[in-house]
Parts: structure tokens; sequence; C-alpha cells
């Protein structure tokens, strides 16, 4: 992933802080209790990001500014400059259409203002599909991007029948984990880590404030020229077989994330790797088939099997674009069926966790959920990502899991998230029946996260952790 594209691609935002001085400086100074700080980013919701190409269906925009950790600014009235590509158009809740004006650089854009800290548009989608990018800024902060993919107007909808929403009866653990992919590279640069000023090994450190679980992803060739790793392989099978080692000896378990891709994959890009570019499709399924069983299989051979595998990494546009996009849901239900058959090819005991980056947006949940089980997509956990920037409240939040545990009654995590710690965690257990379980928090080793400092010492905000455990895990399962 290119840098600057993280503004719109959630889980690459916190290397990008780590990185960029300017910004590591604003965010290392946390508000006190009851306090906000000042305002470091445009918060832009959008409820459903995959609309029909009829002319007619719409969507709703929520903006709002937030601090550097999450937090909304109440009463905020700044001026909002709403800057769109793509066949469609932006107007008012009211369904008013919005000032035209041009800025400086001879670009149009569409004012609007916040009314006491937020502001509520509509999007309808135009008649030809395809993306739309939709842009909201506020003076120098930080902006809110998002993508909208339209797909035809011919959609066939589908919804499953009671038959197919079959309880999980795998045995899936409670879960507080942590994405820590990048410790490799990390420790290549010489980065150590302390804790109350004794130097540890990263995964222990976690381990003994809590963590039971570290989520690892992987690409297909992530060597290659235009790969997530040029030449080094990071997160390729060698890497990710040692970090598996690792994990075992640390009385940990691993939850896989299957990538598909030599580089990232997520909402906005499900790119082929470049050996199965030129596939056929019959091809291409057998290729994610086989390739998700060779790497199960060698974590197994070496003693250190994944306890959860993810078929795809945000993936309610698709995976294996363009002949996965949701735009071709048959396609796209296939594919997942080919790397859920891998999964089970190796171990069917494995359960297999579909990950959609839809922590607030129900809508677009429920839509995309429905067309893939009622096309005979059958797996064990719903994962979904949750940054507060791009997918809502915690009152959306709460919303959306109460929904998807009564409509589709199987367990949810929320599989990847930065902001807002404890309320992530007192939500996703608090589903009924035992549904939530659990949540892992992406790259908490970064300075970013506020539990390391920039030195790599634990901060204060680690022992949150240790009470989550005792809260959540301690002597359940």
């Amino acid at each position: 992933m290119k840098l600057f594209k993280c503004i719109a691609i959630p889980c690459f935002t916190a290397l990008l802080l780590c990185h960029v001085p300017g910004l590591r400086a604003s965010i290392s100074c946390t508000p006190g209790p009851g306090e906000t700080g000042k305002p470091f980013s445009v918060m832009l919701t959008i409820y459903n990001t995959t609309l029909l190409a009829n002319g007619r269906e719409q969507t709703r925009l929520r903006i709002a500014l937030i601090d550097s950790i999450a937090r909304e600014i109440p009463g905020a009235n700044d001026s909002i400059r709403i800057y769109m590509t793509g066949d469609g158009k932006v107007m008012g809740f009211d369904r008013k259409t919005l000032v035209t004006r041009i800025d400086t650089a001879g670009k149009t854009y569409l004012a609007t203002r916040l009314l006491n800290g937020t502001c509520q548009l509509l999007f309808v989608a135009g008649s030809t599909p395809g993306k739309v990018k939709v842009e909201a800024r506020s003076g120098k902060l930080w902006p809110g991007l998002q993508e909208i993919h339209t797909v035809p107007a011919d959609f066939v909808m589908m919804k499953p029948k009671p038959m197919q929403l079959t309880a999980t009866t795998k045995n899936i653990d409670r879960m507080i984990g942590a994405d820590i992919s990048f410790l490799p590279q990390v420790e290549t640069r010489g980065n150590k880590f302390f804790d109350q000023g004794i130097q540890k090994d990263a995964i222990t450190l976690l381990r003994d404030h809590g963590f039971n679980y570290i989520r690892l992803r992987i690409f297909v060739n992530p060597e290659n020229k235009d790969g997530y790793a040029p030449g080094e392989g990071y997160c390729g099978l060698p890497y990710t077989l040692e970090m598996a080692r690792r994990i075992r000896e640390a009385g940990m378990k691993l939850l896989l994330d299957f990538h598909y891709s030599d580089y990232w994959a997520d909402p906005q890009q499900q790119n082929k790797p470049k050996a199965w570019a030129d596939l056929s499709f019959n091809a291409l399924t057998d290729s994610i088939k086989s390739y998700t069983t060779r790497v199960i299989r060698a974590l197994k051979m070496q003693g250190t099997p994944p306890a959860i595998v993810q078929v795809g990494n945000e993936i309610n546009h698709g995976i294996l674009w363009p002949d996965g996009h949701i735009s071709n849901p048959d396609q796209l239900a296939s594919l997942l069926k080919a790397g859920i058959a891998g999964v089970e090819a190796a171990d069917p005991s494995i359960p297999v966790m579909l990950h959609i980056a839809l922590g607030g947006q129900n809508d677009e949940a429920v839509f995309w959920l429905d067309n893939m089980i009622a096309r005979g997509v059958t797996f064990d956990i719903i994962g979904l990502s949750y940054y507060p920037r791009w997918h809502g409240t915690l009152e959306d939040l709460k919303y959306n899991l109460s929904d998807l545990c009564k409509r589709y009654n199987k367990p949810l995590d929320i599989v990847e998230y930065g902001d807002f710690k404890k309320e992530v965690h007192d939500i996703i257990f608090s589903l009924p029946d035992d549904k939530g379980k659990g949540a892992c928090i992406w790259e908490p080793l970064s300075p970013w996260s506020g539990l390391f400092d920039r030195k790599g010492a634990t901060t204060v905000l680690i022992s949150d952790y240790d009470l989550l455990n005792l809260k959540y895990l301690a002597g359940k399962k």
C-alpha cells in the first residue's frame, strides 16, 4: 500500500501516524478525563458503500470533527467542503441542493457546515456502475475520504432461507487479540520493547498484559516488485511460520488473515496476486483453494495450526477483482467457497471467519451477508472492522452487532479496531448467548495506539488490558 493511500484505508492509518513525525507528535498529547482535544481530522461515515446504480438508491453521510483519539468535538460549527468524483450526487439531508464553489486550485466542491457538531447529507447513486469517491474537508484538518461502489441495477438480490441460518458448532474461544504483523519489520530496524524498564519480547509482553490471540496477515508473494515488501517478503509464508512458532512458544493462539494478494487487500483494493493475474475463473478458484490448504498444512506440520482463519480481509467489496468484485456476487460466492474449502481440506475443525469493514454500517452488512449466505457461503464467525473515522459512532457499532447477532445466529468479532479500547470490548462481550467473541487491536506496538511510547516502553494504558482480561477472559472460554 502506498503511504498516502491510507487516508481511505483504515487498517493502514496506524502505520502512517507512526512514521510521519508531525502527526505522531500531535497524537501523543492525550486530554484529561472529560475533555476533548483539538480537532484533528474529519470523520466521514457513509452508511452504505455498496449501492445499485439505478439513479435512485441512496445512503446517509454523517460528518463530524474528531480529536486525535477519535472523540467528536461537540458544538463544532465549522465549514465543510465536499469533493466528489464518479456518477452520483450529494445533497442536503432535506434533499436541497448544496452551494457549489471553486477552491483556489480550481476544483469544484459543495459547501456545507456543521451544526452543533455534526452534518447529515444524502448521496444518491447515478446510473453508471463504478467507483465514487467522496471527500470531506475542513480547513487544514486530516480529511475524511471514502469510496462508494455502485453495482449494476440488475444485481440479483437474495435473502437466506431459515435453513441456511445455522448455528456455529465449532469451538471459538474468547479473544483479546492484537495484530502485530509489522513486528518482524520493526525488529529488523532494531526497535525493542520495555515493560516497567525491563526489555521483553513483544509477544510475551502482550501476553503478560492479558492478550491471548495474535493476528497475522499473509500475502501470496509479497516479495514481488509491486508487492507488500519487495525483495524482502515480510508477511509471506516463511515469516508467518516463524511468527507462528513464537506465538505458540508464548502460549497464545493464532488468527490467520489471508489477503489473497501480493499487496494490501481492503475495501479500496483487492488485486490479484501476480501469479494469478491471467488465470481463467476456474483456475483462479482452484488456486485460492490449493493455496489456502498449502499454507495451513505448512503451519500444521510445524505444530502451529491457526485457531481461526479469515478467508479474505475487509471483503465487503469482494476479493480478487474484477472476477470477485461485489458486482459479480455469484463469482464472489464461488471464490469464498473455494477459500473455505481450502481451510476444510487442511483441517475441518478450524473456524472460518468472513471479515467485512462495516463496524457501524448495518444496512450494508445485512446486504452483504444476506447475499453471500443465500448463495451458499457457509462460515463460522462474522468479523468486522471498527474505526470511528469511517465506521460510525459507538452507538452505530452496538446497534449493528446486536442486529447481526439476531439475524444470523453467528458469533461476532471486532477483528480490527484502534480507538475506544474499553468500550469496544464492553460492547462485543455484552452480546447475548456469548455470541460476542472479542476484539483484535490493530498494531498496538506503535506509538499511535497509546499503549507504547516512541521508545517502545509501555504506558499506563497497557493496564487496561490486564483489567479486560480479568473481566472477560479469566476462568472463561
